[in-house]
């Protein structure tokens, strides 16, 4: 059983790990995709997703054999230790290698009972790499991350915005908020992968995510990457988020940068 003071060890485990699928991704992208259809909502899978997920699961379930896992690919994977699970995304943004668009990432979090503790994303793209371990702040290729508070412009924010592939297209609420959002903002990106969005607000690239009926694979890694550090996440009432439980349905938020995030609750609440 993983204990507080084993997070690190944790971390240099999965920052490896994602580092190797990285580079097995980079190297297939190379090379002709294979993308099969994944349900009827859009999504699909690669090679390169199943690739990297067994090279993942291979090196999270070698050092934590008795850990439960949920995979994007194989779903949940349940150990003697239920109290521990990690969340296993091998590529975050399969539709954009679909298209040969260069905007991906690999993602891993270590959660006990549903409240992430340590977070990774690595982007093999550019072979940069984030974690951040719960109370003990973010890092990024250059040393400790923060998020510098919000400052007002004349043009507004520039917002994310994620949604869950179950969300359907004539979705009145999507529907009302990415008008709301699109009024407000100077830009809004859709990305098609999550976790570069967590990673961007955490840079201070970006300002804020809006996440509606959002999955669960690809979200606590970077969520708690963007809380170390400094961005403020709650939920569409108010509330303090942080992912738990880990199964059930979408989940609702509004992510920010210090300064902004009563600005965003007001109008998501509009």
């Amino acid at each position: 059983m993983v204990q507080e003071t084993d997070l690190e060890h944790a971390r240099r485990i999965a920052v490896d790990a994602a580092r190797a699928a990285g580079r097995l991704i980079a190297d297939g992208t190379r090379g002709i995709v294979e993308v099969t259809p994944k349900g009827d909502d859009g999504d699909v899978v690669t090679d390169l997703d199943l690739a990297a997920e067994r090279l993942l699961l291979r090196r999270v379930l070698t050092a934590f054999p008795d850990h439960s896992v949920i995979a994007e690919e194989s779903g949940e994977l349940v150990g003697a230790d239920s109290e521990w699970t990690w969340l296993i995304d091998p590529l975050d943004g399969t539709n954009n290698v679909a298209i040969g668009l260069p905007l991906y990432a690999v993602g891993l979090a270590l959660c006990r009972n549903g409240r992430p503790e340590l977070g990774v994303v690595h982007e093999p793209v550019t072979g940069r790499t984030w974690s951040a371990v719960r109370g003990r702040g973010a890092l990024g290729p250059g040393g400790p991350l923060t998020a510098p508070p919000y400052r007002p412009t004349g043009s507004g924010p520039v917002l994310a915005w994620i949604q869950g592939y179950g969300v359907r297209r004539g979705d009145t609420v999507a529907c009302a908020l990415k008008a709301v959002l699109d009024r407000r903002a100077r830009r809004v990106l859709r990305l098609w992968a999550p976790l570069l969005a967590w990673v961007m607000l955490a840079r201070g690239d970006i300002d804020g995510i809006i996440g509606y009926r959002t999955g669960i694979v690809d979200l606590p890694g970077g969520l708690l990457i963007a809380q170390e550090a400094g961005a403020v996440v709650t939920g569409f009432d108010g509330t303090p988020f942080d992912c738990a439980p880990l199964s059930g349905g979408g989940r609702d938020f509004v992510a920010s940068r210090a300064g902004l995030q009563q600005d965003l609750l007001e109008a998501v609440r509009r």
